[in-house]
């Protein structure tokens, strides 16, 4: 099949990529001249496992297809799929100008029957308006289906190839037939395809990340009060997590969530409801959770470090809001670092990816170092940020000796308490009971 992609951010380059390793005929389309021809060249603008490759070998079969011409891409397709960003407005909103640009093109470019498919996260309602736009442009018949997506940035590549759900919102028997046409090669395993009107799917969309980032609050909620009685969360999420009516995901504590998803559609979706007379008020707690626990470990700092921290060198490992992307969009990290600038401490940071796109977003005020141990030498803490693998078993003998003070501020909870105790550190982790300096033990 013929398929247009419009927008090469994150989810239209994968997406546009896998449809292509399907044996599709795939056009993406970007405004952006010098991106576009990086992507002929089989260079892709942001880090994801395993993306590159695909990319490049579907480009070399002559699946794969980069251009600026919008025209020509739509007059090619049947399909035609709204990949483009929706960012986040002033006032929680989701800013949807460029998709009523894209629907317009699509339609002054329409040389026969088109089916637009939203892909872009977008609010309750945006696909009436993109086919009201769109027709309104042709006399070719336009359909338009809701199709969300359902990507872990960091496992992208596989939860597209392999996903555990496609939803598919249509208003018409052919619109769906075309839609499990396209998807019929991925759901070969068994996970359904979930047929239903476009508002139900838009809708679907807001409240898996919504539900998600309340139960990520939820479990913060629980690592607080935990701290408070003395009790360990760790072992209280694994209480709660085989209980079956609950499972084990999203269940881990730590300094909270980031990212290009959770934050922008728990808003959109407040905002949805608030225009529609309803306010979405535990999505309002959710959101003043998450605040509080992305400066938690600062307050953590100021009670063992002291609020002013001039002289003091503080250690940072990991700056993208999750492991495996270099996405920094709301990472707590940067509420972090900002946080130690201000009082006064030298910053030393390091990332296995997101250095580059953290420069850009906090300048030379933070130290930024390509080796891990080089960011802790000489440091009065370590605070851990972001769990990446290479973190999780560092050579606590070298950074002790590295290191002006054995403190790490654990806000992932990786380090368990008796590897901790075991090498003479001392740790202050998010629900869990904080290894002192007088309890630490010396190294063996």
């Amino acid at each position: 099949m013929k398929i247009a992609v419009i927008g090469t951010g994150y989810v239209g380059l994968v997406a546009g990529t896998c449809f292509s390793e399907m044996g599709n005929q795939v056009t993406c389309v970007d405004i952006d001249a010098e991106k576009v021809a990086r992507l002929q060249e089989g260079v892709i603008p942001i880090y994801e496992p395993g993306l590159e490759e695909l990319v490049q070998s579907n480009v070399r079969a002559g699946r794969l297809h980069f251009t600026t011409d919008l025209s020509q891409a739509v007059a090619e397709a049947r399909v035609v799929f709204i990949a483009v960003g929706t960012p986040p407005a002033a006032d929680g909103s989701a800013d949807l100008s460029a998709v009523w640009a894209v629907a317009e093109a699509i339609g002054k470019n329409a040389n026969g029957p088109k089916l637009i498919v939203d892909k872009s996260t977008v609010p309750v309602g945006t696909a009436a308006r993109v086919k009201e736009i769109a027709q309104a442009q042709t006399e070719h018949p336009i359909s338009v289906c809701s199709n969300p997506e359902f990507l872990k940035e960091g496992a992208a590549v596989d939860d597209f190839l392999k996903p555990d759900r496609v939803v598919i919102g249509a208003e018409s028997d052919e619109d769906f037939a075309l839609m499990r046409e396209i998807y019929r090669p991925f759901v070969r395993n068994g996970a359904p395809i979930l047929e239903m009107d476009p508002l139900s799917a838009e809708m679907t969309k807001y409240a898996c990340n919504a539900m998600l980032a309340t139960r990520i609050s939820f479990m913060n909620e629980v690592a607080r009060v935990c701290e408070l009685l003395g009790a360990d969360v760790n072992h209280v999420r694994k209480g709660m997590g085989t209980d079956p009516r609950i499972g084990s995901s999203f269940l881990y504590p730590g300094i909270g969530y980031g990212g290009s998803c959770f934050p922008k559609d728990v808003k959109a979706i407040m905002r949805t409801a608030d225009e529609n007379g309803y306010r979405f008020r535990i999505l309002d707690a959710v959101e003043e959770v998450n605040a509080g626990m992305k400066t938690m470990m600062l307050d953590k700092v100021d009670q063992v470090l002291g609020r002013d921290l001039s002289g003091k060198r503080i250690g940072v490992w990991g700056l993208a809001f999750k492991p495996r992307t270099d996405d920094i969009r709301e990472a707590p990290a940067l509420e972090v670092c900002r946080g130690l600038l201000e009082r006064g401490a030298e910053v030393r940071a390091h990332d296995p990816e997101a250095m580059e796109n953290t420069r850009r977003e906090l300048g030379d005020a933070v130290t930024f170092v390509s080796d891990p141990y080089e960011a802790v030498a000489e440091a009065d803490a370590l605070v851990l940020c972001t769990e990446w693998n290479e973190y999780r078993h560092p050579d606590f003998d070298r950074l002790r000796e590295l290191m002006n003070r054995p403190l790490v501020f654990d806000g992932r909870n990786v380090y368990p308490e008796s590897l901790i105790r075991r090498h003479g550190f001392e740790r202050y982790g998010v629900g869990v009971r904080p290894v002192l300096r007088q309890e630490a033990s010396p190294a063996p």
